[in-house]
């Protein structure tokens, strides 16, 4: 197909409401927050989907992991539903809380003293970075649900998000929900 058939495609698509570049191999909904945006954004059979990415979490903690899609899918799962500009997306995936488990951070009793003070940053592909403290996703204290997250609305996360999304649904502003998730670190304050 032409660039100039691609153009007069997405105008007319456009015209319905929906962007397509189809020979470019992504698809792009207008429809924000509906199933069809990670259908389409999804981009099942790319080539750059199929090959693992990991999930690096390092730092202060006794075990250091390097997850998979496929180990996070093995982890406990969970939801958390977003709802902006007026449409909720629920996001499926693991918790924080759960990774850090598994990397040994101790939760509840063993956040006593100076654990208390420990936080996490995460960060993005592109760099960008957010932080968590560790006592505010811990059930003990404050008990934040902070999402790992590699679905959207049952579907695989659009490919800018991939191939993991933070979800932090009790910010009220979304700053911290970094996409494009490759690395975790934890920190003890001293």
């Amino acid at each position: 197909m032409s660039v100039s058939s691609v153009k007069r495609l997405a105008i007319c698509a456009a015209a319905l409401g929906v962007f397509s570049l189809a020979a470019a191999g992504s698809m792009h909904s207008r429809i924000p927050g509906s199933s069809a945006v990670y259908a389409a954004q999804s981009g099942a059979g790319n080539d750059a989907a199929a090959q693992p990415t990991t999930l690096s979490v390092v730092g202060d903690i006794p075990t250091p992991l390097a997850l998979t899609a496929d180990d996070l899918a093995k982890m406990p799962r969970s939801t958390a539903a977003v709802t902006s500009d007026g449409n909720t997306v629920t996001y499926e995936g693991v918790l924080l809380l759960d990774v850090l488990t598994k990397a040994g951070w101790q939760f509840g009793h063993g956040m006593k003293g100076k654990p208390t003070a420990g936080y996490a940053i995460v960060t993005g592909k592109d760099g960008f970075k957010a932080v968590f403290s560790l006592a505010e996703i811990d059930p003990a204290f404050v008990g934040s649900k902070v999402l790992i997250a590699d679905k959207a609305d049952g579907y695989p996360l659009p490919a800018k998000y991939r191939p993991f999304r933070i979800v932090s649904p009790q910010d009220k502003a979304g700053a911290r929900s970094i996409y494009s998730l490759i690395k975790i670190e934890v920190f003890k304050v001293q």
